[in-house]
């Protein structure tokens, strides 16, 4: 593994474990409004801080040593190297694309819903 892979692959792990430890920041914030149990333990700033950070620093170490995701890591790596990218011509005739059939659905659509809507107004003035 050569060390470009390897500053990518730790980088990665370590916004992963970053990612992580906020969401379980997040899930603590919310559980302290939904359980007393929690909002007890909550109220200790080890609790509330210190163990999404513990759990962010384990995550980061079982990716970062454990060898077979480490191969793992490095064959993504070393495929995605290999993606190749569409010229920019390709890209501007792509979103043209896109952007005239968003267009068109959303004139479909509103021709849908606005006949839909008077077709029922008419039905529940009628028999209503």
């Amino acid at each position: 593994m050569d060390t470009l892979n390897s500053k990518i692959i730790t980088v990665s792990f370590a916004l992963f474990a970053a990612l992580c430890a906020f969401a379980i920041s997040i899930l603590v914030t919310y559980l302290t409004t939904v359980s007393g149990a929690v909002a007890g333990m909550a109220s200790s700033d080890i609790f509330k801080h210190g163990l999404p950070i513990v759990i962010g620093f384990a995550i980061f170490a079982v990716l970062q040593f454990n060898p077979r995701v480490l191969v793992w890591a490095n064959d993504v790596v070393n495929e995605a190297r290999k993606v190749s990218w569409p010229v920019i011509k390709d890209i501007r005739f792509a979103t043209l694309a896109v952007i005239v059939m968003v267009i068109i659905s959303s004139i479909i659509i509103s021709v849908f819903d606005v006949s839909s809507e008077s077709l029922l107004k008419y039905i529940i003035r009628v028999f209503g």
